[in-house]
């Protein structure tokens, strides 16, 4: 009645407090603390990723601006050289013939065009240039060169070695040499000097008569600080960028910045450094285009990087733009500390609260779980000691301590019926086990003793049907024998090949029906003495050591007589012998011991065949005794270990083998002694 009473009880404003359910509400607002920084961290994460995305997309804007400037270059190039090959003045002095004349105008145009070398090249590979020379080689041979004679003007960009150079100008010559500077991360090279120049190189058909004359122009890049400070000023004009960055551009030849405003120096311009051997890979390697963060020189840029091609088809250079990317990462990094500053403090403030308001709430559990632990761990009288309270944990808690004094009571009658259960069980586990065990054996017995007898069957079967066959052919030899008289010398060399192969297929038929039909095999039954028995059968395999040079080690310790045929041990322990010999191909110890030993209780003598050879792995060795099984390809018939455990078997005897690869086999031979 006062349960009913109490509960029945309206709560208080401090009750309410206190009550499971409110703190619990509390407790699931919380953990918002730790989703909050989750759902932030991801979007700072995005935002991140986006900021850079952004760069990247900014600066592959920018390398858009500069290749379309370079197009505009090429293309402003051929139209002024066309609009030179096609003028009235020019082929007026042509037709004048005057290389005097013709040199002091193509030097005024080459000024006044802003050319670096200007020329004309016939058909027949005669270069005629500004300064009057009259030049002959491969200036013929190049590709935009060889479009103009065909009647098209061409412009491309291409790579002239400094001979090539010198033959034009020896003032182009010393304007391409560039000092290498040794650069952080570019690719190892034994050069110091870049002898090269990379060329707007134009050339534009003139018509004169049936001859074909080109009109060739060239703008060396080398050192054309004009050419990449426009470039600059194009893709990074004034406040296109954040306080403190500072936007560059670059011509490469292959890795070498031979045009750059990218400062070595506050003053020094990075004319002869090298680009990182990632970014060379990328671009000049595999001819892709470099977005990414590239370490320039001294600093990391957000850069962009194409490779340029000549009229070749190679990729000879790079043009680069990028601007430092320092600011945006300090701005950046500035961005997400705050954020994670303000999340912390946030969290820090949080914190308190929620560890006073759980903890009303954790320690009971915690008390109760321990109890629930200590019962589990088999203290059974183990309980919370809780005083009972209005707020649900409380009424958990005494409720718990009641139901722990059942599960005892209920635990110490269980315990002696299961002690009675398990007596039982025992003992008809104890009977199964043996029953399991005799069946196994037996079923073992049986599948053996079927395979054997199939195999027999079909053996005898099978020697039967070979001796007719091998009968007549014997036969008929004899017969050819007679019918050739004298004349049989001449062939006698190939009967003996046949009567070999005719004795041989015997011998295998003998072997197949011994197995099949041992007992009708088996000769008188005597004493034998194993010790002499192997000494007969070493005088028999003799030749067979002598050719690999095998030692053999004996050991005699056994004394006694077994009863078995004579014929049958030899015939088991030579076939064990000469196993062990074609097992030492290269030679080593064939160790033969017997020594007197019991077995389940008879006495018995066992002969031990052990030799150094090259073992065997366990699936071979466990199919050593089965019929036809063999190693040895063409040489064997997989039947002399099977029959030598037939024959040991037949005596009450026992045939066993170990191996291990790499260390040899030996194998072991108990034979019962005779008690007569």
């Amino acid at each position: 009645m006062s349960d009913t009473k109490s509960s029945e009880r309206p709560v208080s404003g401090f009750g309410i407090l206190r009550s499971v359910r409110f703190r619990l509400l509390v407790i699931a607002i919380l953990p918002m603390l730790v989703v909050l920084p989750l759902l932030l961290g991801g979007m700072l994460t995005r935002w991140s990723n986006k900021f850079d995305d952004l760069l990247i997309a900014k600066v592959n804007g920018e390398l858009t601006i500069a290749h379309q400037y370079m197009a505009r270059i090429l293309e402003t190039s051929e139209e002024r050289l066309k609009a030179l090959a096609n003028s009235a003045a020019l082929a007026e002095i042509v037709d004048q013939n005057d290389s005097v004349v013709l040199g002091a105008y193509l030097e005024n145009q080459r000024v006044a065009l802003g050319l670096d070398f200007l020329y004309l090249a016939d058909e027949s590979g005669r270069l005629a240039s500004e300064k009057d020379r009259i030049l002959h080689g491969h200036f013929r041979d190049w590709p935009v060169v060889i479009s103009a004679l065909d009647g098209k003007s061409n412009t491309q960009i291409d790579l002239f070695s400094n001979d090539d150079l010198g033959v034009l100008s020896e003032d182009l010559a010393l304007r391409v040499l560039i000092d290498l500077v040794p650069t952080q991360a570019a690719v190892p090279t034994e050069r110091t000097v870049e002898t090269r120049g990379m060329v707007i190189h134009t050339a534009a058909p003139i018509q004169m008569g049936h001859t074909s004359t080109a009109l060739v122009a060239g703008i060396l890049l080398n050192r054309n600080l004009e050419f990449i400070d426009t470039i600059n000023d194009l893709v990074y004009p004034a406040a296109s960028l954040t306080d403190g960055s500072t936007g560059t551009a670059t011509l490469f030849l292959e890795d070498v910045r031979i045009s750059t405003n990218v400062r070595l120096f506050e003053n020094v311009r990075a004319l002869g450094t090298r680009v990182s051997a990632v970014v060379r890979s990328a671009v000049l390697d595999e001819g892709k285009v470099w977005l990414d963060r590239a370490f320039v020189v001294n600093d990391w840029y957000i850069s962009a990087y194409e490779p340029i091609i000549d009229s070749h088809g190679q990729r000879i250079g790079m043009l680069y733009v990028g601007f430092l990317d320092t600011p945006f990462r300090n701005a950046k990094a500035w961005t997400l500390w705050t954020t994670i500053g303000a999340l912390l403090a946030a969290v820090a403030l949080s914190v308190p609260i929620f560890l006073r308001w759980a903890g009303g709430i954790f320690r009971p559990l915690e008390k109760m779980l321990k109890t629930m632990s200590k019962v589990e761990g088999g203290k059974l009288g183990a309980r919370t000691g809780l005083q009972q309270s209005d707020d649900e944990i409380g009424q958990v808690a005494s409720h718990l301590d009641e139901l722990l004094d059942q599960i005892q009571e209920r635990d110490s009658r269980l315990r002696g019926l299961a002690d009675e259960l398990n007596d039982r069980v025992k003992e008809r586990t104890v009977e199964l086990t043996d029953a399991n065990k005799r069946l196994e054996a037996t079923t073992k017995q049986l599948v053996v003793s079927e395979k054997l007898a199939a195999i027999g069957e079909i053996t005898a079967g099978i020697a039967h049907e070979i001796n007719n066959p091998m009968a007549v052919i014997q036969g008929n030899i004899d017969v050819v024998r007679q019918e050739l008289g004298n004349s049989v010398d001449s062939v006698e060399t190939e009967f003996k090949l046949i009567d070999e192969q005719v004795h041989s297929v015997n011998i295998l038929v003998s072997k197949l029906l011994q197995f099949a039909r041992p007992d009708e095999f088996s000769d008188s039954v005597e004493l034998q003495s194993p010790d002499a028995v192997l000494s007969d059968c070493l005088v028999l395999v003799q030749h067979l050591m002598n050719k690999v040079h095998v030692k053999v080690e004996r050991s005699q310790k056994a004394d006694g007589l077994i009863m078995m045929n004579r014929t049958e041990l030899q015939q088991v322990l030579i076939n064990l012998i000469v196993n062990a010999i074609q097992a030492m191909p290269d030679g080593g110890v064939l160790c033969l011991a017997t020594k007197n030993e019991s077995f389940e209780g008879a006495s018995g003598i066992t002969i031990m065949i052990e030799d150094t050879g090259q073992g065997m792995p366990k699936h071979v060795l466990e199919k050593i005794f089965d019929p036809f099984f063999t190693t040895k390809q063409r040489e064997g018939t997989g039947l002399g270990l099977s029959i030598s455990q037939t024959i040991i078997k037949r005596y009450s005897g026992l045939i066993s083998a170990t191996s291990k690869v790499g260390s040899g086999t030996a194998f072991s031979v108990w034979i019962p002694i005779s008690e007569g």
